[in-house]
């Protein structure tokens, strides 16, 4: 069978030669078990590099992506990234990324049908739904969609500290904060949207889970 991917290969063999000259341990590193004090949660957007715009080395950052960051509750590959990470791995930031002009965002925004993926984004139409006094008041199309990712990843923040794991987590004591940034694509500069949650306390009562006996 030819192999049409085959550049790939090469290019493999590059790179794992160019960090055997980095570091001549790299490898014997990473056979270790990894112990990552990180979670990010990012968007699929190729874009994106999580391990690379944040500078660690592979092992050092636990990753899970998806189209448009999100976290919704019946995504069971998720929940159980989610769970690996804080049961087992013992992470201690969880950290949902975004980006500025994020297609998903697009696409949410708007009343074409794109098929399957029109139900993976249905949660962002309702933070759009919700948020559009906010966002009538912005002048151009672009800057409603930067305000939109903004606004996507701290609605992301928020369903995570919902859920049953993370509360679990702080029940036990367990130190974790969960944070919100989003990434600009022009220029790779990370911002910190301001909200950081590291206890049940700073969430709504309503989504207390008071744990079991």
């Amino acid at each position: 069978m030819k192999n049409e991917l085959k550049h790939l290969f090469g290019q493999n063999l590059e790179w794992s030669k160019k960090m055997k000259a980095e570091d001549v341990h790299f490898f014997d590193k990473l056979v270790g078990q990894q112990a990552p004090e990180y979670l990010w949660i990012g968007c699929s957007d190729s874009r994106v590099p999580a391990n690379e715009i944040v500078g660690l080395l592979p092992g050092e950052l636990f990753v899970h992506r998806n189209v448009a960051n999100i976290v919704i509750h019946t995504d069971f590959n998720c929940l159980s990234v989610i769970q690996y990470a804080v049961e087992i791995l013992k992470v201690k930031h969880v950290i949902v990324c975004g980006h500025y002009g994020c297609g998903g965002v697009k696409a949410a925004m708007d009343t074409k049908a794109f098929g399957l993926i029109d139900n993976w984004l249905h949660s962002i139409k309702n933070i759009y739904k919700r948020n559009q006094h906010q966002l009538k008041h912005l002048s151009s199309e672009q800057e409603k969609l930067d305000k939109m990712c903004e606004l996507n990843v701290i609605q992301q923040v928020h369903n995570l500290c919902y859920t049953s794991i993370v509360q679990e987590a702080w029940h036990k004591g367990q130190p974790l904060s969960v944070h919100g940034w989003i990434y600009d694509i022009k220029d790779g500069v990370l911002k910190n949207l301001g909200i950081t949650v590291d206890g049940q306390d700073q969430i709504e009562p309503i989504y207390h889970l008071t744990g079991g006996d």
